[in-house]
């Protein structure tokens, strides 16, 4: 299913396009600066996410939906590097890898529906999943840097405390980039990150617009961890075929 919840969640970006219409608010084509008509522009990403994300619903169109939507993820995971640049912080290269995990998904996706070629298609998911691994070392790196900050996201109600949780799931990420890259109990770990990103959606995201529906982050942070854990969900639906076809 992890495909299909990553399509869902690009549809969700999409239409959070065109609610928010308001190209500011988008950090991630804030480099573009004043270009003209940009307004035409949200409206293009929009059509793109939310197109993209339909066809790769189904099977036949998988393909298709996985080249646009990987496409407009890797567009955006570039656009970071000019704000990293210009001011050397890691919550900007962390949110090259946050943009750049979806492209990984999307190639797996794509190669899973590749039928004319099997070894290319297995170079393919081979390379996404190795960049997936390495955006799983970043959401390491980016938790421990801010981890006052990924604290204050915890919800106090939950014991033992905030900062308790905080250094938990950033060692949890250490341990998942380590079993993703060196393939020891990869499927194991690509699953439980996959509980563990979604529990953050339902923990942390689901309420927050509850709390202010009028703020952006709220609804695009919901769209954006549901499309990262929908990106590990595709690694171990991945890494459970190959399990599959190995026993067969």
């Amino acid at each position: 299913m992890g495909r299909q919840v990553y399509g869902l969640a690009a549809i969700g970006f999409g239409v959070l396009a065109l609610v928010w219409h308001d190209f500011n608010i988008w950090q991630q084509i804030g480099p573009l600066g004043n270009v003209p008509h940009r307004e035409i522009l949200l409206y293009i990403v929009a059509a793109i996410e939310i197109l993209g994300g339909i066809a790769i619903l189904w099977p036949g169109t998988a393909r298709v939906g996985a080249i646009a939507l990987g496409t407009i993820y890797f567009i955006f995971a570039l656009l970071w590097l000019p704000l990293f640049i210009q001011k050397p912080a890691y919550d900007r290269l962390g949110n090259f890898f946050e943009q750049f995990s979806l492209v990984s998904g999307a190639l797996i996706v794509y190669a899973s529906f590749d039928r004319r070629d099997s070894v290319r298609a297995g170079k393919i998911a081979r390379l996404g999943y190795i960049f997936f691994g390495i955006c799983v070392i970043s959401f390491t790196l980016e938790q421990l840097f801010y981890l006052s900050g990924t604290a204050a996201f915890v919800p106090k109600w939950i014991p033992p405390g905030q900062m308790f949780w905080a250094i938990t799931t950033t060692i949890l990420f250490a341990l998942a980039a380590i079993a993703l890259l060196s393939g020891h109990s990869a499927l194991l770990a690509s699953r439980l990150l996959t509980v563990m990103i979604v529990g953050f959606g339902l923990l942390i995201w689901l309420p927050a617009p509850f709390a202010d529906p009028h703020s952006f982050l709220n609804w695009g942070g919901n769209a954006e961890n549901l499309a990262i854990a929908a990106s590990a969900w595709i690694v171990a639906d991945y890494l459970s075929q190959n399990c599959s076809a190995k026993a067969t």
